[in-house]
Formats: structure tokens, sequence, C-alpha cells
């Protein structure tokens, strides 16, 4: 649809319209038509892999798109630094408790099962959990289950999980962002706006804990394998294609195809959604393409989340990839009843499967259930979080520290207008060539002026016209309220009598009274942010076109005298400044409740909603610093700035963040208390 809205001339209709749909459904609307475009796009490039080596050139096309995607791979392939806290005892087997270095000071707890019988090196397998917070003990009995059957297996805390929770607070016992799936968005959205992408840090984990098998005298290093589930299944997948010592993986509840799980959950964590993953002619099999040939199974239950007809549509299309290797039988799809990570059924196959590939085994060995070791036993640091023990880096700690966040941050300067729309992601063409129609609904006579109700390239707008008959500035309020209520307020009413017309635009994708949040800090509009990342879109981006689309309709109205002053409440504050920056007609900007700069939202211990004004790499390019450079010599007025988690920041603060924006003389800061006017002359 969105793709739909440009062309050669403007339109204008008057039409009785249906009811429209919620703004955020008619967004996930829009952004699936947008995917499964690219996804039938890709499905023509596949079909004509007919070859060994036309897989092996598609091959290298996606190696290199995923490494450019998530800003690169980690360096490995020698020995890490590890300490050791003990050993328990079990059934047959001895769990040794272990940390190891992931990054530089970035740790990371393990349980590592070692068989007591047999005879060594063993077989290996990396265990990596789910979104759950037990983290690696969750993984006891598969670790036991291994080692029972002459395997080392290695469990091991992910980001944000077990021991390693990266918002620990110890009065109250758990994270301050949320569970697992919070600590991945808030430490994603910040990793992502100076243009790297959560994976990295899982992958590094995995890669570093191979290194770490790899170099054990008891491990065989040629027969390593890595299993995990949901987000495990997503890092075991990552890993799996970019390490070649892993020959053997199980991958579970994550695999399905983009094509049924658009339309079902849709994207849903940070280290599982890369940006641009779909506009990049990607989808789930690439990341077995570059498995092939591995020993490798898909499992799916019948009933998950990740759809299983995706699952068979994966399973069906990477087997060619096996065939053409001649090594079909190392390929398995593993199905079983019930929902996401229910692995009970088919925890025999599971098993049977690391056994014949790791071992040699034709005959499946038992999956049993072991007693169960308390919790405490399995605990790798003094109390249980590294944090409060031994200390460790966390993702966000380590953003900090990154060079070149500190460089891209410090290059004052207007951005070029390419910088600005690749970072939005905006691909709109010039003023003149955008096509769209203005549909008018309903109109209501007021005091002095009239108000219509109407949709502006589909999207809903309220639009307030003083009466006479001499030309009119025009003021365009963006806020992330609903138009009605941004219609209701005084400043509506004061500008409309003060002879401006004034245009309320609904911001693509305002959320609902029953949109989900999946942890408060992420904010209401963390899902749809993944899902039009994974397109090629940024909300940002979609709202910059929406508000030119408006721009465009007042410079052609005849009552309009080509003057525009453009307001932005809160993460429409970011919107307005990009738009006046790739948009000279628009003569002036206010901004209010506005974050002071992306750098804030890094090098502040937290943030609130970050994924409405997240745009990958853009700290890379500029700051929202250097729009206001861009915008110049309109004025931008600063009305009530605040900081990452949304407190008011003070004018001392503000100039001292921003000095160089009044060096420059293109802005004022402005202090609005309740009651008191837009300051919009």
């Amino acid at each position: 649809m969105a793709l739909l809205k440009w062309g050669a001339v403007f339109l204008l209709a008057t039409a009785g319209m249906a009811q429209p749909e919620d703004a955020r459904q008619r967004l996930v609307r829009e952004l699936n038509e947008i995917g499964l475009r690219q996804l039938k796009e890709r499905a023509a490039e596949v079909a004509r892999i007919d070859s060994r080596q036309a897989a092996e050139n598609r091959r290298r096309d996606v190696h290199a798109k995923l490494r450019e995607l998530i800003g690169g791979l980690p360096e490995h392939g020698k020995p890490v630094e590890a300490r050791k806290f003990g050993v328990v005892e079990g059934d047959g087997f001895r769990v040794e408790k272990i940390v190891y270095q992931s990054l530089p000071g970035m740790w990371v707890p393990a349980n590592v099962y070692v068989p007591r019988g047999g005879k060594p090196p063993y077989p290996a397998v990396l265990l990596i959990p789910g979104h759950n917070l037990d983290g690696k003990v969750g993984q006891y009995n598969w670790g036991a289950n291994l080692a029972a059957n002459g395997m080392i297996a290695m469990a091991i805390d992910p980001i944000g999980q077990g021991e390693r929770v990266q918002h620990f607070d110890p009065e109250l016992g758990r994270s301050r962002v949320g569970g697992a799936t919070g600590e991945h968005g808030h430490a994603g959205y910040s990793t992502l706006i100076f243009g790297d992408h959560i994976s990295q840090y899982f992958i590094t984990d995995g890669m570093r804990a191979v290194d770490y098998l790899y170099y054990r005298n008891d491990v065989d290093a040629t027969r390593i394998g890595a299993f995990g589930c949901s987000g495990g299944g997503t890092a075991t997948a990552y890993l799996a294609a970019f390490d070649p010592r892993v020959r053997v993986a199980v991958v579970a509840c994550y695999i399905t195809s983009f094509e049924k799980l658009l339309p079902a959950a849709g994207p849903q964590e940070a280290e599982q959604t890369i940006p641009k993953f779909l506009a990049s002619g990607l989808d789930f099999a690439d990341w077995l393409l570059l498995a092939a040939p591995k020993s490798y199974a898909i499992v799916s239950t019948e009933n998950d989340y990740f759809p299983l007809d995706g699952a068979r549509q994966t399973y069906e299309e990477v087997k060619r990839y096996w065939k053409l290797y001649d090594w079909e039988d190392r390929i398995e799809w593993i199905t079983g009843p019930g929902g996401h990570g229910a692995l009970g059924p088919v925890s025999g196959r599971i098993l049977g499967f690391l056994a014949r590939w790791l071992k040699d085994e034709k005959t499946a060995p038992e999956f049993r259930q072991f007693p169960a070791m308390r919790r405490e036993e399995l605990l790798v640091t003094p109390t249980g979080q590294l944090s409060t023990s031994i200390g460790s880096e966390t993702v966000e700690s380590y953003n900090r520290k990154q060079v070149h966040v500190v460089k891209a941050a410090t290059k004052r300067g207007p951005p070029r207008r390419g910088a600005i729309q690749r970072a939005t992601m905006v691909a709109a063409p010039a003023a003149e060539k955008r096509l769209y129609s203005v549909v008018r609904r309903k109109a209501e006579q007021r005091d002095g002026y009239r108000v219509e109700t109407m949709e502006i390239a589909e999207e809903p707008a309220i639009a307030a016209f003083p009466e006479g008959e001499a030309k009119k500035p025009a003021v365009i309020l963006l806020d992330a309220a609903p138009k009605e209520e941004t219609a209701a307020r005084p400043d509506f009413e004061r500008l409309a009598k003060a002879g401006r017309i004034v245009v309320v635009l609904q911001p693509r994708g305002t959320p609902g009274p029953d949109t989900p949040v999946q942890s408060p800090l992420l904010g209401p509009f963390n899902l749809i942010a993944l899902r039009a990342m994974t397109v090629g879109q940024t909300i940002v981006g979609m709202r910059i076109e929406d508000t030119l689309r408006v721009v465009d309709w007042l410079s052609r109205l005849p009552d309009a005298d080509g003057s525009i002053t453009l307001y932005g409440n809160g993460a429409m504050g970011v919107v307005a400044l990009h738009a006046a920056a790739l948009d000279r007609r628009i003569n002036r900007v206010v901004i209010e409740n506005t974050l002071t700069s992306y750098l804030r939202a890094i090098a502040q211990p937290m943030h609130y909603n970050l994924a409405e004004i997240a745009m990958p790499g853009v700290l890379r390019a500029y700051d929202l610093g250097d729009l206001m450079l861009a915008i110049a010599p309109a004025p931008v007025t600063v009305v009530n700035p605040v900081d990452a988690m949304g407190h008011p920041v003070s004018e001392s603060v503000f100039r001292r963040e921003l000095p160089y924006v009044f060096a420059e003389a293109v802005v004022r800061l402005v202090v609005r208390g309740p009651g008191d006017p837009l300051p919009i002359e």
C-alpha cells in the first residue's frame, strides 16, 4: 500500500468511505504486503538454483549480505579465557561450573557436563537455552542425557538470562527492564542505532563457547554440535550458519517461513529480527543454506507460533540443497504435538539424531528423566549474578566503549540528504512526482473557521480552515496522540482563530488500547518497528513520507500562502526534524518533549520507547542536533527537551550537550508550563 502512494500528479476527491482499519492493523497489513512482494521476488531467484555451483553462488551472496546486515562477525578460533568455580557430581557425570570470556571483560556463565565413563576425547554439544529466566539451569536434563550417552554438554547463559541479567536490581531480585525479551530488546535498540546488531553478541557467545570446547583436551574437536530451542534455536541457526566447526545442528521451535510468519505472530525478538532481511531477498531457509550440508535437524511442534506450514516450506526448499551435495540423509524434519517449546514427545528423536551424527550410533538411546539438582548447585557465581559477584561488561556498557560511536556522535555538521534517506529508509522521490489522494469525509463549521475530517494518502487527518479570502500560513501538528485528541486541545482552536490553516495528521501505526507490549520500557512500538525494519522500512521514515505529503498538499492549496510551520511532540519531534531537513518548504520547526540526542540512548543506562524512533546506524551518520543545523536558516524551537527515559532536561544540560546548535544561532530553547500556548506566532 505505502509504495503505491507515489507517482506523477496530485489528486483530490470527495467521497464517503468505509470505516478505516485501526491504525496499527492497517500498518501491519501494509508492511506484510511489502514483505510478501519481497518474498515472491526471492522465490523466483531460488527457483533457478539447479546445480551445486548455483547453490554455492547463492551461498556466497547470502553470507556477504548477512555479514553486512549484522555489522560483521566476531574474531574467534583462539583459546578462550575461562575460570572454574567448582564441580557438582551427578548420576554418571560431573558438572563443571565455569565462566568464559566472550568479549574483553564480558563473561558468560556455563555448566559443562562431563561423562564419568567412556574414553575421551568425547563429542561435545553446545546447549543454548530459549527465552527463560533460568538460562542454563533449565538445560539440566539435556546436559545429563548427553553426558550419560558419552557426550560433553555445555549449557550457557544467553544475554539477559540466568546469571547474566544485564539490568539486575539486587533489591528487586530481577531485571529492571523486564524478562529476557525486554533485556534483549532494550540492548538491541541501543546497539542498532550505531550500526551494529545484537545478533553479533549471540553469535560471539556461541563461537567463543565453541572455542572453549575446541581447545579442551577431552573434546573431539571434529565432533562438535549445537542444540537450542526457541531463542536458543535462533542462536543455534546463526552459529551453524557461520561457524564451520559446528558439524551437527538441531534447531527447535524457530525455523518457519516469513510467508507464514508475517500474517501470524510476525517478528517477535530483537536478535531474531535483522533490518532489511526480507528487503535483501532473504528468508529462514537462507540460514540453512549457509549450513548445508551439515547434519541438521529442524524440530517443529504442531501448535507453535512459528507456523508449522512455514517449517514445511523451508524444509522442502532446503532438501534441494542437501540433495545437490549428495547428503540428503543429513537433513531431517522432526515434528511432534504441542505448543511452542513442547519438546517432550520428540526428545528421544533429538537425542538419537545427535548420537547418530556425533557418535555414529545407529540405535537411538533412551531419553531419561534425571533426578533434578537444586538450582543453587548449578549456579556458577557466588551470588548467582555476574553483576553482584565477579562483574562483567554488558551489551550496553560495551556499546558505550566503542570508539566509533563517540567519533560518529561528535562529527558535527549538517548531514547530506542521502545520509538522512538511508538512515530513515525514506525512498520518496522529489515532491513534484508524488501521487496520492485527498479524501474529504465530513465538515463542521465553528466560530471563525471550518473543520474537516479527511484522509491524505489514506492517512487520517483533521484540518481547520479559517474564514476570509486572504492567503494564510499553515501549521502541521504531529503528536503521538490520536488526531481527535490533538484537535481537541486549545492550541488547535487558538491557531485556527489566529488565521492559520491547521492540519493534525494521525501518526502512522498509532497504537490502540489492545496493542501488545512485551516489556514496559520497550513501549508499544517494539513489534511494529521490528516488522517494519525487516522489510526495509522505519517508523520514522514512513511518518516522514506522510508528513511530506501534507506539505505537498498545503503547498498547492489556493488559500495557503506557502509558509509552513511543523510541530512535533515526543517521538514526532524526531519526525519533524527529519522532514524539515529533507524539505525546504518547511519554514519553521517546533519540537516539544523530544529526546535531546540519540547518543543519550547509549549514554544512559536505560531508555524508554526507543523503538518508535530507532533507525539502523543513525549515529554513524548524524545525531538530532546535526539535523537542526541541516534545517538552518529555518529556525528551530525546542520546548521542554527530555532524556532517554522521557525525563525533563534542564536548559543548562541541553546547552552543554548541544553547544554547537547555539553557536550556529539556529535554535531557541523554550520552557512551556501547563496551560501555556504553543510558541507558534
